[in-house]
């Protein structure tokens, strides 16, 4: 198995949990192509005791056909009957895991909602199986992972019956780092500059699957076109396979997205109902909460606001760009990228991915500014009562006085401040000063592809300049 890219702290976890003086129920979720069975059996090569996959849009007799095979395998000369129940299946499980030499015993059930199909008791089976028998040794590691991230959510993590608090570990698998990404192109044997790797994180994000088709020799606008264009292309059918694979009600999750996929200054909640036409209820709440489990959206506080107030911003840049490009084009036509490159449409859209990218990258932020160990909160913010309206993605109010307003810029060349835009910049500061009455300093802080070329109209206005070197730092 190829080594693991990044992930030191994840890995640093399973090994604390596989040296653990009791037993450990380990749940694994994230999205859809995130790198999760990969990296758990990175992790645990050769030390898993079972392991077995759920089957998608299988009947409970296949999933137990399925159970059973992955059962018959660790004990190859014991002839083990296909039970008809999942309580039965277990406890042939446990009889398995009692026969097993091994120091720590692994059990790693992948897909795991697949697995409950309706009325098939498997959720009572898996309760009563960690509550009546595994969490009473020390020796047990129970690892399970899927991507149907409502399931994951509602029914195990916060699930209110048997398994009720019964999970000793949540783990979030998140997308990659510009960090990360850089070194699994440098592990692939890939070279392509920084400019290039931001140009391909802005159209699929962090997701290492969609990086192992990343080919060498192509350009980032090559390589776009192929992935994500091409009839043959991974990304080019993946918006409605992602959605369906991991929300039951993917007609509605994906509605939310397409709303918010429109306004780059993103939504309320209110604004998302009236938008969409979902109930002005729980349920609309909770779908909200699973895509933000789920990594797709991203709710904000704005800056001396209430949470009711929060703004949802679309952050999955694969969907972004779906929605934006890939959906209305032709499989059929050749150039589609390079010919969009210069269009109005690009320059909106990049100009909104580099700021997701820099808000993903909040912590190399604030390492760069040398606030690391400076206590704060980030925000977005935006007046709805001044004449001079404003808005500024992304607020850092620091404990130390200081409050620094971020404005992110993409450019093929050092970005020039002129007039026209030094006077909205001047308007934001204080506008933004005048309506939320702050008395710390207002440091304006200027994150570029490749800084400022400084003029008199930089010159006195930006306190902070970053690059997107800063962006990959560890």
């Amino acid at each position: 198995m190829r080594s693991v890219v990044g992930r030191e702290n994840e890995l640093k976890a399973f090994q604390g949990l596989y040296e653990s003086n009791q037993s450990e129920f380990v749940a694994v979720f994230g999205r859809r192509r995130v790198g999760k069975t990969f990296l758990i059996r990175s992790a645990f090569e050769n030390r898993i005791t079972f392991q077995v996959t759920g089957m998608s849009d299988a009947s409970m007799k296949q999933q137990l056909a399925n159970f059973n095979s992955a059962l018959q395998k660790v004990v190859p000369k014991l002839a083990l009957p296909s039970e008809k129940t999942w309580f039965n299946a277990f406890q042939q499980l446990i009889m398995v895991l009692e026969k097993s030499d091994d120091a720590k015993k692994i059990v790693f059930i992948d897909e795991l909602p697949w697995f409950d199909t309706p009325k098939s008791g498997f959720v009572s089976a898996l309760e009563h199986f960690w509550n009546s028998w595994a969490a009473t040794r020390d020796d047990i590691l129970l690892v399970v992972c899927g991507s149907a991230a409502s399931w994951m959510i509602n029914k195990l993590i916060n699930n209110r019956g048997g398994l009720h608090n019964r999970v000793t570990k949540r783990m979030k698998i998140v997308p990659f780092t510009l960090h990360e990404c850089e070194k699994f192109l440098v592990a692939k044997k890939i070279q392509l500059d920084r400019y290039q790797i931001i140009q391909l994180y802005m159209a699929f994000g962090g997701i290492p699957f969609y990086w192992e088709e990343v080919a060498p020799g192509l350009s980032a606008t090559q390589n776009i076109e192929k992935i994500c264009f091409n009839e043959n292309g991974l990304l080019r059918n993946e918006f409605s396979i992602l959605f369906k694979s991991l929300f039951s009600l993917a007609e509605k999750h994906s509605g939310i997205v397409n709303i918010l996929a429109q306004r780059s200054m993103g939504m309320t909640r209110d604004e998302i109902i009236a938008g969409t036409g979902l109930p002005k209820a729980g349920s609309t709440t909770r779908l909200l909460d699973e895509l933000e489990e789920s990594g797709f959206i991203l709710k904000y506080n704005q800056h001396g606001k209430k949470t009711r107030n929060s703004i949802y911003q679309l952050v999955d840049f694969y969907s972004l760009f779906y929605l934006r490009f890939i959906k209305e084009s032709n499989p059929r036509e050749t150039n589609q990228w390079i010919n969009l490159a210069d269009s109005p449409n690009y320059r909106s859209w990049s100009g909104y991915a580099f700021e997701q990218i820099c808000l993903w990258h909040l912590q190399q932020i604030k390492k760069a500014l040398g606030i690391s160990g400076v206590y704060s909160t980030s925000s977005s913010w935006r007046s709805e009562t001044s004449e001079n309206g404003a808005q500024i993605d992304l607020v850092i109010d620091r404990r130390d006085h200081v409050i620094n307003l971020c404005e992110m810029k993409f450019s093929i060349n050092p970005f020039v401040i002129d007039k026209k835009y030094a006077d909205v910049l001047r308007n934001k500061i204080g506008t933004f000063k005048a309506v939320t009455k702050t008395r710390k300093a207002v440091f304006l802080t200027m994150v570029t592809t490749y800084g400022l070329h400084p003029n008199i109209h930089s010159t006195g206005l930006v306190q902070n300049e970053l690059s997107m070197n800063d962006l990959f730092e560890a």
